[in-house]
């Protein structure tokens, strides 16, 4: 049973997926539906190209409401990632294999399309088990549901009967948003031709909407009428849409900005259908770095796999939770900070009184992946002994050719039991780190000479350190590199410049970490070295 508290706490939250939960539980006080199943959560997949980043965020973003929706009422729900592998092929991609073989499919639903890597039965079967294996990978859980096996087993023949028997009143809604030429040949339902295969756009007339028949002209001039039941036609992309929501009961699905229309136009259709719109959230899409929407054509975003060799996957969760109705930039840059901020949160999280716990990000990351009776979510509290930022620092003095066991000897001086089996966080912040560091941060270091009175100061530190111990604690450099900067003989006009002197001197940038942290894990003797090196005595 879920913990009382938890509930009560929930119900005042302002964190975005218990207010859209709270939405949900209005929809089904009892937290099921009137029949007694579980609330019905849906994302969509294109299987057209391999799963990504925005594949990602949308199941996360689906979990995070899911999971607050399971706090609010105790009661269990299902999630179906739907792949709608009957889509026609509009346009080979360029990232494939056997592109001539593809084009000569172009037309035919995904899943009657040989598989470009030649893996699988056909395209849609390679990129659906894409799908699974990339939902796996993320410990989500989830139903997978193809529409190639809705359409093809007579699962969706009821439906679409109620479709064909509302063709007209579909017809009524779709007509007046669409454009003269496009209008002229539209139908909400598209035959499959029985000579080429091809998904066809083409006007139909409704023979017998109870017994599946329709007529049409194929592409060779022939008139054909044939069963639109059992895989021999797929709706309009739209009309498809309310289809399933109605056909599946699904009580919620959101999605991106680019398909408001859609959502309106398919909830009008749903409504036709007999069914109901389900709740969901309108989600702005990614920018790039310069503030421009994020193209497949143009390159311009940020993969997955980016972001997994040079940050962390609990980072990359992290950075998505907030607001999704603001627009976030995606690219390398946000990388570093999202890594450092996600720990800081975490290590808060078990200090929190539990409304401050659900606002929270790490909270509902925590719970993505499983469903926990009572407020307390697996691993708060925890931490890693060494921040990316840091890390990113000592790396970059290393060098591009640095190593992760010479990182490694390096944190000895720095954390107890040294040993990357012990701290499998760490180290996998150590290998993002180098990474980062050799691709984006190394070409652009260039340590630059001290000026007088930074020379003068950098000598001040370097007697200092001759003073102390090597196990000279990190918080007590620092108040040692404070009290440098402070003297009024060097001529800091704050501690800022003086700060900003020891990373541009020594570590080459204009920023830079807590430098009693950087001289405890770097070492007060190498640390010396770079002093030397700075003041041209190396």
């Amino acid at each position: 049973m879920t913990d009382s508290t938890l509930i009560e706490t929930a119900r005042e939250s302002k964190a975005w997926p218990f207010l859209e939960a709270q939405r949900l539980v209005k929809r089904y006080p009892d937290g099921m539906k009137p029949d007694g199943s579980p609330v019905l959560f849906e994302t969509g997949y294109g299987p057209s190209g391999l799963p990504h980043i925005g594949t990602f965020q949308e199941v996360l973003r689906t979990t995070f409401v899911r999971r607050a929706f399971e706090a609010l009422t105790g009661q269990p729900t299902r999630l179906v990632a739907f792949s709608d592998d009957m889509d026609g092929l509009r346009k080979v991609p360029t990232n494939l294999p056997n592109q001539e073989m593809l084009a000569e499919h172009l037309g035919k639903p995904l899943s009657r399309i040989p598989d470009p890597f030649e893996k699988f039965e056909s395209f849609a079967a390679h990129n659906n088990a894409m799908l699974r294996d990339f939902l796996d990978r993320f410990g989500f859980e989830y139903e997978f549901v193809a529409a190639s096996d809705r359409y093809n087993n007579g699962h969706f023949d009821d439906a679409l009967k109620n479709v064909l028997e509302h063709n007209q009143d579909i017809l009524d809604i779709m007509l007046p948003t669409l454009r003269a030429e496009r209008a002229a040949t539209y139908s909400p339902i598209m035959p499959i031709s029985p000579t080429t295969g091809i998904v066809l756009q083409v006007p139909v007339e409704i023979v017998d909407a109870q017994a599946g028949l329709i007529r049409f002209t194929d592409d060779d001039g022939s008139v054909i009428e044939q069963s639109a039941l059992g895989g021999q036609a797929k709706l309009q992309w739209k009309v498809d849409f309310a289809m399933r929501w109605v056909a599946q009961g699904v009580d919620y699905e959101m999605y991106g900005k680019d398909l408001t229309d859609t959502g309106i136009q398919s909830g009008k259709i749903a409504k036709v259908l007999g069914g109901r719109k389900p709740d969901g959230l309108i989600y702005e899409l990614f920018l790039d770095e310069n503030g421009e929407k994020i193209s497949k054509s143009k390159g311009n975003g940020l993969t997955i796999e980016q972001w997994l060799e040079y940050g962390t996957e609990e980072s990359l969760g992290f950075y998505i939770f907030p607001n999704p109705k603001s627009a976030k930039q995606l690219h390398v840059g946000v990388i570093p900070r999202a890594v450092d901020d996600y720990w800081q949160f975490r290590e808060r999280l078990a200090e929190q009184p539990l409304d401050k716990q659900l606002g929270n990000p790490v909270w509902h990351l925590l719970r993505a992946n499983s469903r926990i009776d009572g407020p307390e979510a697996p691993g708060a509290g925890d931490t890693v002994p060494v921040t990316f930022g840091l890390l990113l620092n000592l790396v970059g003095v290393l060098g591009a050719e640095a190593s992760r066991e010479q990182v490694w000897s390096y944190l000895a001086n720095y954390v107890a039991d040294a040993d990357p089996a012990k701290h499998p966080a760490v180290d996998t912040m150590v290998s993002a780190a180098l990474a980062y560091n050799r691709d984006f941060v190394a070409p652009t270091l260039k340590k630059r000479a001290p000026a007088e009175n930074e020379a003068a100061a950098l000598r001040a530190l370097d007697a200092e350190l001759a003073k102390l111990p090597d196990n000279y604690p990190a918080e007590d450099l620092q108040t040692k590199v404070y009290e440098i900067g402070k003297q009024e003989e060097f001529g800091f006009e704050n501690l800022r410049d003086w700060f900003r002197a020891l990373y541009q001197t020594l570590l080459g940038s204009d920023q830079g970490p807590r430098m009693g942290s950087f001289i405890a894990l770097y070492g007060i003797a190498n640390s010396r070295k770079l002093i030397a090196e700075a003041l041209g005595l190396g």
